[in-house]
């Protein structure tokens, strides 16, 4: 692991954390590598179980390994009654908050919380994996007042997360949307949350305790992205006509642009070429209603251009939130559950980075530089 040098170091920029196999972003030529395939390849392509598994087993599955996953996964969707109590306690929180708070009782009933071992780490992330949903449904429906709708293990994964919330069976284009929005998001590099999480799993802590921080981590507006500020931007512009003027009072504000812009990214984010195919399907094929997207398409292309004329050589290109926000809510999702249910398409990514961490044991342990002053003395 490489060790920070000095104040060029702050917020680690440019240190090398760890080695992984997991995933690769290249931010120079807009590419999202993952378990050795480029995005391209896997989102729309795979479903969101295969991908899982190319994750915390290195290779796409087979025939009889997808149904055996899938298998084992819908058996683990239905919660522990605590869980489903702290969910009930947390009806007014945040989805966010909820899916924090419950997430640290999902594995109550599994019986591995003392166990560090890949066998143990598997069970774990298939348990988390399938859960999330069902926690993210539930704490959705409590908050509208509605009981919760039990998982049903003949639907696949994205199909019955969406039955969960809305509690009828989704057209299979809208249960493709989001199993593709899962697969796009699965993971992405030595991310926030992902630091967070293998920094507790390397202290030998279990995989619950390290996906709960890293919930915590992917709250923080920083990490967690703002899709649903998205909306609220389109909402506002109202027209293609309006765009250009509304953009160019936003940032003679001093506002950012939502939607535009990433730490690592110098091009287009590849994530939103995936969620803009995605969010044309969904506006066609379900909605039969292209206004919407239709208008962000325009958006983007005026604020692509003022973004340059306002700021030259700043490379602030269209990021994963401006199309995720499009595609979500054409789900008919709130919005105030965008980032919990990135966390369902992360979660197993994290539990990958746990298993990995597991297995190199060795403690996360950068060094500080100390700016304080030295040499005081208690008045007596």
């Amino acid at each position: 692991m490489a060790e920070a040098t000095g104040p060029a170091d702050r917020g680690l920029d440019g240190v090398v954390a760890a080695r992984t196999r997991l995933s690769h972003v290249d931010g120079e030529k807009g590419m999202l590598i993952i378990g050795g395939y480029e995005l391209s390849e896997l989102a729309g392509r795979v479903t969101f179980e295969e991908a899982a598994h190319l994750l915390w087993k290195g290779s796409l599955p087979g025939r009889a390994e997808l149904a055996t996953l899938r298998a084992e996964m819908a058996a683990l969707r239905k919660l522990p009654e605590s869980a489903m109590q702290v969910l009930r306690s947390a009806r007014g929180a945040l989805p966010i908050d909820a899916l924090r708070m419950a997430c640290a009782t999902l594995s109550l009933d599994v019986g591995v919380d003392g166990e560090i071992s890949k066998e143990a780490d598997l069970t774990r992330a298939r348990m988390l994996t399938a859960r999330f949903p069902t926690a993210v449904a539930a704490h959705a429906r409590i908050a509208a007042g509605k009981e919760p709708v039990a998982p049903r293990p003949d639907l696949a994964h994205a199909a019955n997360f969406l039955y969960m919330v809305h509690g009828s069976e989704p057209d299979p284009v809208v249960a493709r949307a989001l199993d593709t929005y899962w697969v796009t998001v699965i993971d992405h590099g030595m991310n926030a949350s992902t630091f967070t999480a293998r920094v507790i799993a390397s202290t030998r802590s279990d995989m619950v305790s390290a996906v709960t921080g890293a919930i915590g981590a992917l709250k923080g507006p920083l990490h967690g992205g703002a899709p649903g500020p998205v909306l609220d931007m389109l909402q506002e512009i109202g027209s293609a006509a309006n765009a250009e003027a509304w953009l160019a009072n936003e940032l003679a504000a001093g506002r950012r642009i939502i939607g535009f812009g990433h730490r690592v990214y110098k091009v287009r984010d590849p994530r939103a070429d995936v969620l803009s195919r995605v969010a044309e399907e969904m506006s066609n094929a379900v909605l039969h209603d292209r206004k919407l997207f239709d208008l962000a398409r325009s958006v983007e292309q005026t604020a692509l251009r003022v973004l340059e004329e306002h700021k030259p050589g700043r490379n602030l290109r269209t990021n994963v939130e401006f199309y995720t926000a499009l595609v979500l809510q054409s789900l008919g999702l709130h919005p105030q559950s965008f980032v919990s249910l990135f966390a369902c398409g992360r979660v197993a990514g994290w539990c990958a980075h746990v298993i990995e961490q597991h297995a190199a044991d060795r403690l996360i342990r950068p060094q500080s530089e100390y700016i304080g002053p030295r040499g005081l003395k208690v008045a007596i």
